[in-house]
């Protein structure tokens, strides 16, 4: 049970074990450092890159393990068209080009435009990055880090971080996204045998 070893403990606490983690992870770490010199308004990077690479410390795994891609939000209003986003792919395409793992960029600004098309519910329109973790499936999953602008490393969690060091994928019941809290939790399960999935 060393894998939980942080659980139940103070937010306090488990943010400072959280951002030792990610920080020291060699693909967080670089990513983090290559995103800064893209200058991107309201940047995060967030969700599964980070939780998993602190469920592969504590659970004894390696860097990368179980790993998809590393997912970089912006939030950017004043250009909403697909091709202003596009562009913003294609400048950081090249930062990023030799990185083990992808990186998948979106403006927050726009999601409500594309969400209803593809998901078949609809999507507030949002005020910021930091905002969109609010509306993720599973409460474990909407957490982010971004650098200040004194460079220190900071970190958006609104429903915490016991979550995550507790090994538990809890739903985020904000949006009807049962479907897809159910199937994250069912693929984290492959990979990470400790975690418990609670029900919808």
């Amino acid at each position: 049970m060393d894998h939980l070893r942080y659980s139940g403990l103070s937010f306090e606490t488990q943010r400072a074990v959280f951002l030792d983690i990610v920080s020291s992870d060699p693909l967080i770490g670089e990513t983090l450092s290559r995103v800064r010199t893209l200058d991107l308004p309201d940047w995060l990077v967030v969700s599964g890159a980070l939780y998993n690479s602190v469920w592969n410390h504590l659970a004894g795994k390696p860097s990368g393990y179980g790993i998809r891609d590393v997912d970089l939000f912006y939030f950017d209003e004043s250009d909403l068209s697909y091709e202003a986003e596009d562009s913003v792919i294609a400048r950081a395409a090249p930062v990023f080009a030799d990185l083990p793992l992808p990186v998948e960029i979106r403006n927050q600004a726009r999601v409500h435009l594309w969400y209803e098309a593809r998901f078949g519910s609809a999507y507030p329109s949002l005020s910021s990055s930091a905002e969109a973790l609010s509306w993720f499936a599973s409460k474990t999953h909407a957490v982010g880090v971004r650098y200040d602008a004194d460079g220190r490393l900071e970190l958006v969690a609104p429903f915490g971080l016991d979550h995550i060091f507790s090994f538990r994928i809890s739903p985020n019941r904000a949006l009807d996204n049962q479907q897809t809290h159910q199937n994250k939790g069912a693929r984290a399960r492959e990979n990470w045998p400790e975690i418990t999935v609670v029900p919808w």
